[in-house]
C-alpha cells in the first residue's frame, strides 16, 4: 500500500486517540475540578473556541508550511496539553488547557484533511471516508483504554500522560511519508472566488456544522448521559462512546464503496436520518440498552458527514494543476467548529435546566438538517458548474 496513504491514516488515528482519550474522561474530569453540568459545559468551550481560532488561520499556514511540517507540530502540542488537561485541579486551567488542546487539535484537523486530498488526488478515487476511519480506530481506543484505565482506578492525570507518549511514538515512524507539497503562490484556487463568497462552501460547512454538534455531543456528553440518566457506572458508560466509535469506524471502513455507488449527496442524507434516529432514541428511551443502541446507529449516521463535506470542499477548491484545497477545507472546518464552540455549552446548558434525555433530543433535530444542507449544496455546485461552462 502507498506509504503516504498509510501514514496519513497513522495521523488521523493520533488524532482520534487524543479524543477519545480525553473526551472519555469527562465524568472523572468533572469531579476533579468539582463542575456542574453547566459550568462544565464552559470549559469545554475552551476547547472548542482553540479549535475555531487554529481551523480560521490553518489553511494559509499550511499553504506556507505544507501539511507534514504543521502535523508534527500540532501534534506535538496537543500532546503536551493532554497532559495539562490531566493535571488541571481547577475549572480556569482546565478551561485554559483545553484552549491549548483545542488549538493544537485544529490546527492538525486541516493538515491531515489537506493531506488526505493530496492522496485522493494522487491514487484519483475518492477514499475520504476511510481515512476519517482512522480518526475513529484512534478515538476507539482512546475510549476503550480510558474505560480500562477508569476502571483500575487510574486518574485522569496519569492515564492521559500514557495515552500523550503513545501519540507522539506513533507518529515518529511515519511523518516523513505524509504529504507535505505546498503551491506555488502565485496560483489562484478554481473558480477564482473567495470562500466566503461561494455558497457551496457556506452550504457544506453547514453539514460538517450540524455533524460536528452531533458528533461532539456524543463524544463530550454521552458518557455523562449514561451515568446520569442511565444509571450506569463510569467504565460502563465509556463504552457509550466507544460503541460510536466502533461503528462508526466499520461504517466509515465501506464508506468509500458507498460513495462510488451511490454518490456523496445520497449517502450524507441517509446518514443523516439514520443518526436523527439514534440520538432522538439515546434521549427518549430511558434504558441504558437503548441508549448503547442510539450512539451506535447515530456513529452510522455520522460516519459519512464530516469527511464527505471537507472532501467535496477541497474539491471545490482544486486548482488546474491538481493542487489548492486547502482555503477551502479551512474554511469549512473553522465554520464547522462553530458547532464544537457552541454544542458544549448549549447542550450543558440544556441539561442543567432540564435534563441530558432532553439535551440529546435537540442534537438529534440537529443531525436531521444535514439533510437539507446536503441538498443545498449539489444544487449549488451544480449552479457553479453551469456558469463556468456558459462563461468559457
Amino acid at each position: 500500500m502507498d506509504r503516504a496513504r498509510v501514514a496519513v491514516f497513522v495521523v488521523f488515528a493520533v488524532n482520534g486517540l487524543a479524543l477519545g482519550s480525553w473526551a472519555s474522561r469527562t465524568p472523572a474530569l468533572a469531579a476533579q475540578v468539582h463542575a456542574s453540568p453547566g459550568v462544565f459545559g464552559l470549559a469545554l468551550l475552551g476547547a472548542s473556541a482553540g479549535m475555531l481560532a487554529a481551523a480560521s488561520v490553518a489553511g494559509r499556514i499550511i499553504e506556507r508550511a505544507g501539511a507534514r511540517v504543521v502535523v508534527a507540530g500540532s501534534t506535538g502540542c496537543a500532546a503536551g496539553s493532554m497532559v495539562l488537561v490531566g493535571f488541571a485541579p481547577a475549572v480556569p486551567l482546565l478551561a485554559g488547557a483545553l484552549l491549548l488542546i483545542g488549538m493544537s487539535v485544529g490546527m492538525l484537523d486541516v493538515a491531515m484533511n489537506v493531506a488526505a486530498v493530496a492522496v485522493e488526488r494522487r491514487i484519483r478515487r475518492p477514499i475520504m471516508p476511510e481515512f476519517h476511519a482512522g480518526f475513529s480506530v484512534g478515538a476507539l481506543a482512546g475510549a476503550l483504554a480510558a474505560s480500562l484505565a477508569a476502571g483500575h482506578g487510574w486518574s485522569p492525570g496519569r492515564h492521559l500522560t500514557v495515552a500523550a507518549v503513545v501519540a507522539v511514538a506513533a507518529l515518529l515512524p511515519v511523518i516523513r511519508a505524509v504529504p507535505g507539497s505546498r503551491p506555488e503562490p502565485t496560483e489562484e484556487a478554481a473558480p477564482g472566488r473567495a470562500p466566503i463568497r461561494r455558497p457551496v462552501l457556506w452550504l457544506l460547512a453547514a453539514v460538517a456544522l450540524c455533524s460536528a454538534i452531533a458528533e461532539g455531543a456524543s463524544s463530550d456528553w454521552s458518557a455523562l448521559l449514561m451515568t446520569a440518566e442511565r444509571g450506569v457506572g463510569q467504565g460502563a458508560a465509556a463504552l457509550a462512546f466507544a460503541g460510536f466509535q466502533l461503528v462508526m469506524v466499520l461504517t466509515r471502513l465501506a464508506g468509500s464503496r458507498a460513495q462510488r455507488r451511490f454518490g456523496p449527496t445520497r449517502c450524507l442524507a441517509a446518514g443523516s436520518v439514520l443518526a436523527a434516529a439514534g440520538l432522538l432514541a439515546a434521549a427518549t428511551i430511558p434504558v441504558a440498552a437503548a441508549g448503547y443502541l442510539g450512539f451506535a446507529l447515530a456513529g452510522a449516521g455520522l460516519a459519512a458527514s464530516f469527511p464527505l463535506a471537507l472532501s467535496l470542499a477541497g474539491d471545490a477548491g482544486k486548482r488546474g494543476d491538481g493542487t489548492g484545497g486547502e482555503r477551502e477545507i479551512g474554511f469549512v472546518t473553522a465554520i464547522a467548529y462553530t458547532g464544537f464552540l457552541g454544542g458544549p455549552p448549549i447542550v450543558g446548558g440544556i441539561a442543567q435546566v432540564t435534563d441530558y434525555g432532553v439535551a440529546f433530543g435537540f442534537v438529534g433535530l440537529v443531525a436531521a438538517l444535514i439533510l437539507p444542507a446536503a441538498l443545498g449544496a449539489r444544487r449549488a455546485r451544480q449552479r457553479e458548474a453551469a456558469a463556468l461552462t456558459a462563461e468559457s
